[in-house]
């Protein structure tokens, strides 16, 4: 059996990730639940940028999903669609610890996309109608202009541009990981359908991992 005690333990990985997160909300200065989300272009070249983490789902039974927004016809929006598949990691500098994912791809556009785009503030939702997120842009001036021009299309309570919205990234890895001394960090790798050290009833099982 993989030995987890203390920030390890439990049986569920949505519910440990979302307790380091709430821990991290507590110590980490600027934006804790930013993540560096990976994709692939069409020839298979990686790319990764920041984005901002809004849900971790628990369904219970080990099942669960994390789930952020963005413009689909962004260019991590178009490459998410065409393959399907992401990877991420979530570190925080103040407690030294990471978790890293890697799982299946699918859009959020229902009710949980409407709500958090509402939940927005005005000027980012119309921020949202106006950029055309990932394409050459000629200036900062024709940028504030289209803003200017969607404020007066759209007024005070834009809907949700229907290019806009969530992504669910479903895993079927995730890795916990604590800093140690001497770089003897601890590592515990969760797996759906793997063999490991230690299954768990609800599908998923665990592995310790050298540092």
């Amino acid at each position: 059996m993989a030995e987890r005690t203390g920030i390890f333990a439990g049986d569920d990985p949505f519910i440990l990730a979302r307790a380091w997160l709430a821990e991290a909300e507590g110590s980490e200065p600027n934006d804790p639940n930013a993540i560096a989300l990976a994709s692939v272009d069409g020839s298979g070249l990686p790319n990764v940028r920041m984005v901002l983490l809004k849900e971790i789902e628990v369904a219970g039974q080990g099942e669960g999903a994390f789930v952020f927004y963005t413009n689909y016809e962004s260019a991590k929006g178009q490459e998410l669609s065409a393959s399907g598949k992401a990877a991420f990691v979530m570190h925080w500098k103040s407690l030294r610890r990471q978790v890293r994912v890697r799982g299946q791809v699918e859009r959020e556009e229902g009710p949980g996309a409407e709500a958090y785009y509402a939940s927005r503030s005005l000027k980012s939702r119309l921020g949202a109608w106006a950029s055309r997120q990932s394409r050459p842009l000629d200036s900062r001036a024709s940028l504030m202009a289209e803003v200017a021009r969607v404020t007066a299309q759209k007024g005070t309570n834009p809907a949700r541009p229907p290019f806009w919205g969530g992504f669910r990234i479903r895993p079927v890895e995730i890795e916990f990981w604590a800093d140690g001394a001497f770089r003897l960090h601890d590592r515990f790798r969760w797996t759906r359908d793997g063999v490991g050290q230690e299954m768990m009833p609800n599908g998923w099982s665990v592995t310790r991992l050298n540092p």
